[in-house]
Parts: C-alpha cells; structure tokens; sequence
C-alpha cells in the first residue's frame, strides 16, 4: 500500500514572515485577498498588522468577520456569498482553527458549487476542483491548519461538528510568524498547545502511522514538551519553539490521522462550545491509560521526547505510565482542568458517546472501541 503525503506549496516561519504575505500575494498574480479573521482579532489589533502589510503594498481587500469560535454551517454559507460579492481571487486566512476551516469550507464551496448546502462536505468528500488559494497565517500554536487537509464545522441543527478531510482544502502558503501569537492571552496559549501536543501523540500512535509520520510527530512531542510552558508565559523562546512544534505535528497527523481524543472533544465543542484544545488537554491522559495496551513500545519513545529521564531501563508498564504522567504534569503546569465536572451535564453523556463513536478521527485509534467504552471514558471524567 502507498503512504500518501500532502503538504503546503510554499510555508515561511520565523519572526517577521509575515511580510512575505506581500511577496505571495503578488508573485501569484492575485488581484484581491478575501480576509477570513474572527472578531476578537481585530478587537484586539491583530488582523490589522497583516492588513497593513497589503495596504503598504497597495493589495486590495475585503474582510470576512462572521466566525464563531466554533464555526458553524452558517457562517460558512455566509461567507461563501460574501466573496462571491467581493471579487476577490484568493483568501487569506488569519487566525486559529477557526478563521482557517470557516476559509477551506468557503474556499471548496466556491470551486465545487454542488457542496453549497456545507453538510454533504463532511466526511471524504468527493470534490473535484482545488479550493480558492487560500494564505494561512495563524495566530495560535495548536490547530497546525495552516497545514492540513482537515476542517471542522459544526451543524447546529444536530448539535455536532463535521471533521472534513480533503486534500483540495491545503492552503497553498502558510505563513507561520511567532509574533503573530504574542498576544495570546495565558488560557488560550496553554488549551492550543495541549492541542498541538494531542496531535502529535495521537499522531504518533494512530493505526495509519508510518515511519516518516512518526518522525514529525516525535519531533513535535519534544519540541511542544520544551516550548508550551515558557509559551505560556510569553517569553520568546517558548512562542518561537510552539510556533513550529504545532506546524510539525500537523505535517505528521494531517496524512495519517488521529483517534478516540480528538471524537471525543468534538462533542464537547458542539454540544457545550468548550474550546477544542481544553478538550482535548483534559480527555488525553485517560484515553493515553486507555490505549496503552495497544501501543507496543510508542510510550517510551514519547516518554523519552518528552525529557523522562532513566526510559530505557524501566518495564513497557513503568514506561507507559511515565509518559502518560509526563503529560499529566505538563497539563497541570499550564493550568489545565483536570476533569470534565464543570463541562459535561450526566443526561447528554448517551449523546456525547454516540456522537465521539460515530465521529471521523475514531477509525484511526489504536485500540478497538464501542460506544459503551468511550461512555466509560467520558464518565470516568466527571
């Protein structure tokens, strides 16, 4: 069987990089950029140091701010008729998970009408054209989709997100610039690492790993495991070390896939609005005791990335736990909730376990699992 791999075109990193935006833009021959960004990041001023950069360069542009957190069916169709009114030719996408997936959805939509009512995109859908080109700039270290085939769009109407999978959505340049994510305030910084990390472990030990992925994701444990804390507390380093640690875990899980973490935190987004990396950060640990018995050797290995000290003379018992402790104190260290009791109501517990089953990540994880299992998980939680 062929291992696929499918990567950006074009990706700068480093302080600055956002200055070769410019460069992209003109160098491809676009005309006008459709500006995808939330609204808190041009509260906050963010959007506008990209802003800037094209109208020093005489760009001309449209912004798109109706992005929710989680983005919706909604917001999707919205946006599709504002760039179909904005004649605009590319789409550059600022922000995190959000602004980028609520651009893929817009930007397959516009190539490929017949997908116009959002929700038959889910899944592997069968597009035939590449999306508008979209210039990915991210503003938080975590959802890496900047550099991947995946989105995700929540359908309000059945309470639930949609992973979409597809390589016509990659965004053709991505400009990863740790200055961008300096003002991420400390909670955001930690739950989009936690993120990032998740990617990375899930990554590493989904049954679609290989070695070339492995690479990544390992590389990725260990720079996030070194980076995530000094991110928090905004030194340079940290940022920097985050901003390509999260960017390296989405090259390796974008081709290989994820598991029962992730379909289970897309539930908690859909049904409660939690952040996706808090989600993620506090259902990892238990789902890592979960499936160790399935994971052969792949927990020293992530113990070692992780700096454990004293791996290679402990049992696969002592060393499993050890790196599933390693991410505990992480975790705690970055002032993540240890349990789901403040988010997860016991009557939607049925729901949230049908929902995770039958969500698009679930195939990818290395151990067999039912309904009744992952029901187990979420209350073991609360």
């Amino acid at each position: 069987m062929a291992n696929r791999f499918v990567l950006n075109e074009t990706s700068y990193h480093g302080k600055g990089a956002i200055k070769e935006i410019a460069t992209e833009v003109k160098a491809r021959g676009f005309k006008k950029c459709f500006v995808c960004s939330d609204p808190d990041l041009i509260k906050f001023g963010v959007r506008k140091k990209v802003t800037d950069i094209l109208e020093e360069s005489a760009i001309d542009y449209e912004l798109y701010s109706e992005i929710k957190a989680n983005p919706t069916v909604e917001n999707v169709k919205t946006g599709v008729e504002a760039f179909k009114s904005s004649s605009a030719d590319c789409i550059v996408a600022i922000g995190g998970g959000s602004s980028m997936d609520t651009a893929k959805a817009i930007g397959i939509i516009i190539e490929n009408p017949e997908f116009g009512d959002v929700v038959s995109l889910e899944g592997v859908a069968p597009t035939k054209n590449k999306c508008v080109p979209i210039i990915a700039v991210p503003t938080t270290a975590g959802t890496a989709a900047e550099v991947t085939i995946n989105y995700v769009i929540t359908d309000t109407e059945k309470n639930r997100k949609m992973v979409c999978v597809d390589v016509h959505d990659i965004p053709v340049v991505a400009v990863v610039d740790p200055d961008m994510m300096s003002s991420m305030p400390k909670g955001l910084t930690a739950a989009t690492g936690m993120d990032a990390l998740t990617h990375a472990i899930e990554g590493y030990i989904t049954l679609g790993a290989w070695e070339m992925s492995d690479m990544f994701h390992l590389k990725a444990i260990e720079i996030i495991s070194k980076s995530l804390r000094g991110a928090v507390e905004n030194t340079p380093e940290g940022r920097e070390g985050m901003a390509l640690g999260q960017y390296i875990a989405g090259m390796g899980f974008s081709n290989v896939g994820l598991g029962i973490v992730h379909s289970m935190a897309h539930p908690l987004g859909a049904v409660y609005d939690t952040p996706h990396g808090v989600a993620n950060a506090i259902i990892l640990p238990t789902v890592m005791e979960y499936n160790a018995p399935a994971t052969g050797e792949k927990y020293r290995n992530i113990a070692k990335a992780m700096g454990v000290e004293g791996v290679d003379e402990m049992t696969i018992e002592e060393a499993r736990k050890s790196a599933i402790d390693a991410v505990k104190q992480l975790s705690t260290d970055v002032g993540i909730p240890a349990d789901l009791k403040d988010i997860v109501k016991p009557e939607d517990v049925d729901f949230l376990s049908q929902s995770a089953y039958d969500d698009a990540c679930r195939p990818g994880n290395p151990r067999e699992t039912s309904v009744e299992e992952i029901k187990q998980l979420y209350l073991s939680l609360m």
